[in-house]
């Protein structure tokens, strides 16, 4: 059994499809034929009980088997002969026949029966056999007793079932030829519905095979603006990975080529530096105390570069790859602001740093939304002249902090979110152009979102809004 199961799952969907309904067509063919086979033969049995009954009402039938019954059939002067069975029964004794009977019928304990019961008017009705295996419907009636022994009387009439059972045979063999007929061409309507039904299937497929074989995905299944059946919804699908899967093999593409462009030039400098003092070692020429100072100021400027920028990658490859559901925490927006406040003052001493924080409790990942507010905070800090103010206000979810700087100029507030974009006011500055990209899918990711725009009087205004609640939720409480 089980081989057959393995073999049968081994056989390609459309050929499963047609045996399925093959066999499903075939099973309640089979249940209508047998359930037609046995009314039709109960009806039939029926006319010939009827037909019985109906000769035991007829007046004359049982005074006249009474007056000419002998115990063997025996041909009437007129040499007729009935085309049935009449014969009487006792306890003891062999049957008197009728002499136009057809025949005798095997008498059965059944018929003893009726006899036994002695109850006058009972008929039973059965199947059976006469003298020579042939098969007859028998009924049996209770006549009383003869008075000529004093033994009780039944009377069997019986009728031959040879045509009967010949019309349940013909109609037997028609069942089964349109039974036959029913699943073979059942079979074929299977497997055509089923090529019919899968043919976008094997689109699809074949979209997939030339997606796994060409790497190209930019290919697209064709579906109907209007149709919602569930192949249509499958291509959509797929349609949709590939998009995404595109879309992220272009955005890993640039990024591997944005953070190499990014660190060719410090890998170049430092190379550059460190064979300067390599020379020195090699020749024996030393450099000036002052030059050798600057050299290795470089170098180290050049290496904390190179660690930033590796750091940045690398926050923001996981927040590519997505946050995930047990990273998540509910946070209190007020705490993390004052501590990224904390870290932005020992960076800029020499500003002023006023602050307005309101209790705010969000769900995100405390140690990425940290890094995010901090970008914020040093951008403000990296561009506000010494001596500015820079404004951070906390209220109903909306952080803002607004700096005195030069500003963004309007065209370059589109861009500003890109990753390695920095404007070319900036581009003298340290920073890996990095961080407001950070920023934005820190804050996505958290469900919020993010946006630069000019402030009133000069400088910019940097807005975080993030979902939440001003009291944390009753587990955190």
């Amino acid at each position: 059994m089980k081989s057959v199961v393995r073999r049968f799952r081994s056989l390609p969907i459309r050929s499963r499809l047609a045996m399925l309904v093959a066999a499903a067509v075939a099973f309640g063919v089979a249940a209508v034929s047998v359930t037609c086979w046995f009314i039709v033969q109960g009806k039939l049995y029926d006319q010939v009980d009827s037909d019985l009954k109906e000769l035991v009402r007829r007046p004359g039938t049982i005074q006249s088997l009474l007056q000419n019954c002998t115990t063997t059939p025996q041909e009437n002067p007129e040499g007729i002969r009935h085309n049935g069975y009449v014969q009487l029964i006792k306890e003891e004794g062999d049957p008197c026949v009728d002499p136009t009977s057809e025949g005798t019928v095997k008498v059965t304990s059944s018929d003893k029966d009726v006899i036994k019961s002695r109850k006058s008017g009972e008929v039973f009705i059965r199947s059976g056999t006469d003298e020579n295996g042939n098969a007859v419907r028998v009924l049996t009636l209770y006549l009383g007793v003869d008075s000529s022994d004093s033994q009780p009387v039944a009377l069997l009439l019986a009728t031959p079932l040879k045509s009967t059972q010949s019309t349940l045979n013909e109609l037997a063999l028609i069942l089964l030829l349109v039974s036959g007929i029913g699943v073979v061409g059942a079979g074929a309507a299977g497997l055509a519905v089923a090529r019919a039904g899968l043919r976008p299937v094997d689109k699809l497929t074949e979209a997939v095979e030339e997606v796994a074989r060409t790497e190209d995905l930019s290919i697209r299944i064709p579906v109907e603006e209007d149709s919602e059946d569930e192949i249509a919804r499958l291509s959509r699908s797929f349609n949709s990975m590939t998009a995404s899967l595109a879309n992220s093999r272009e955005l890993q593409q640039q990024l591997i080529a944005d953070a190499g462009h990014e660190l060719r030039t410090p890998l170049t400098s430092l190379r550059t530096n460190v064979e300067l003092l390599a020379r020195s070692e090699e020749t024996g020429r030393a450099i000036p105390p002052a030059d050798r100072k600057a050299l290795l100021s470089s170098v180290t400027a050049q290496m904390t570069e190179l660690a930033s920028l590796i750091g940045d990658l690398q926050t923001l490859s996981r927040s590519d790859a997505g946050q995930q559901a047990d990273r998540l925490q509910v946070v209190a927006l007020q705490e993390t602001v004052d501590a990224a406040l904390r870290r932005a003052r020992l960076r800029g001493p020499e500003l002023t740093i006023r602050a307005d924080i309101q209790p705010w409790y969000v769900r995100a990942e405390p140690s990425a939304l940290e890094r995010a507010i901090v970008n914020i905070l040093d951008n403000a800090v990296k561009f506000s002249p010494p001596g500015e103010a820079i404004d951070v206000i906390l209220k109903d979810g909306e952080l803002t902090v607004r700096d005195h700087g030069p500003g963004i100029p309007t065209e370059d507030l589109p861009h500003v979110f890109d990753r390695f974009w920095r404007s070319p006011s900036a581009r003298a500055l340290p920073g890996s152009g990095l961080g407001l990209s950070i920023v934005a899918r820190t804050v996505q990711q958290s469900g919020g979102e993010v946006s630069l725009t000019p402030a009133q009087g000069g400088g910019t205004v940097a807005t975080i809004r993030l979902p939440g609640a001003p009291t944390p939720p009753p587990e955190v409480s």
